[in-house]
């Protein structure tokens, strides 16, 4: 098993949120003993949306404004649709997003959470997934769009829905633990 022991993951989201696309690499996360934050727009809680209704709530760990890209080593975007769009209408999540990209750590978006790098202007030239319903918005963004279970492009981790949440939690361990983020080239 690997350990990621000393590392620290912050899984960003709002209300209406994917339930699983949180809740499941922030358990595979843990259970290789890395700290992992929920970072979000506001204190106290946030609620999931699963399947065709409101899920459970998960606490806030730090707000947006209390943390710096410096803090973590991964950023983990998960998806839904109400989360990812609130999230790019955010100046500061896509600011974050934006930054998070340019220091070269592991940065995972899954779903419809690539809207998120598209706000942010990262997803150009990259080659990712996504939900099959966003297939042209990434390829319009500039985007290689490819129909794979996890894609990675230099660090950038992206997977299409819940049904891949295994791989993308393990390519997410694997590019932690092994530093493989540093190869990405900053435009």
């Amino acid at each position: 098993m690997t350990h990621l022991s000393g590392k620290r993951i912050a899984l960003l989201a709002t209300d209406g949120f994917e339930q699983s696309e949180l809740e499941v690499p922030k358990q595979r996360l843990e259970e290789h003993n890395a700290k992992v934050d929920i970072v979000s727009l506001k204190p106290g809680e946030i609620w999931g949306w699963s399947h065709d209704d409101w899920g459970n709530p998960v606490k806030v760990d730090k707000t947006l404004d209390k943390v710096k890209v410096e803090d973590y080593d991964a950023l983990v975007l998960p998806g839904g649709q109400i989360n990812p769009d609130l999230l790019r209408a955010d100046k500061n999540a896509v600011k974050f997003v934006r930054d998070f990209y340019k220091s070269k750590k592991p940065l995972a978006a899954i779903c419809h959470a690539p809207w998120i790098l598209i706000e942010a202007g990262i997803a150009k030239g990259r080659k990712m997934t996504s939900y099959h319903s966003m297939a042209t918005d990434v390829k319009n963004a500039g985007a290689d769009w490819v129909d794979q279970e996890v894609v990675v492009d230099q660090g950038l981790i992206t997977s299409r829905n819940p049904k891949d949440l295994e791989a993308f939690s393990a390519k997410i361990i694997e590019e932690v633990s092994e530093g493989r983020h540093e190869r990405r080239a900053v435009a």
